[in-house]
């Protein structure tokens, strides 16, 4: 799970570059009138990812992690 967020991130902070360079190239904003919403989203997804996961929520989804292949073989 913490590993996968890392990799949303990564891709989230790729793209940000890639359109950043895409501006600065004159290939003009790609977002239009939406750069300002886009721009709120990724700050409020870039807070969101960075929060801290209580230590107790850490230990559920790991507990559900184990769970889940036990379930399968079912």
């Amino acid at each position: 799970m913490l590993e996968t967020r890392a990799n949303m991130k990564e891709m989230s902070k790729k793209q940000m570059a890639d359109a950043k360079s895409r501006h600065r190239n004159g290939d003009g904003n790609p977002l239009g009138a939406n750069s300002e919403i886009a721009r709120k989203l990724k700050q409020y997804y870039d807070e969101l990812v960075s929060d801290h996961v209580p230590d107790r929520f850490a230990q559920l989804l790991s507990q559900l992690e184990q769970t889940e292949p036990a379930q399968k073989k079912d």
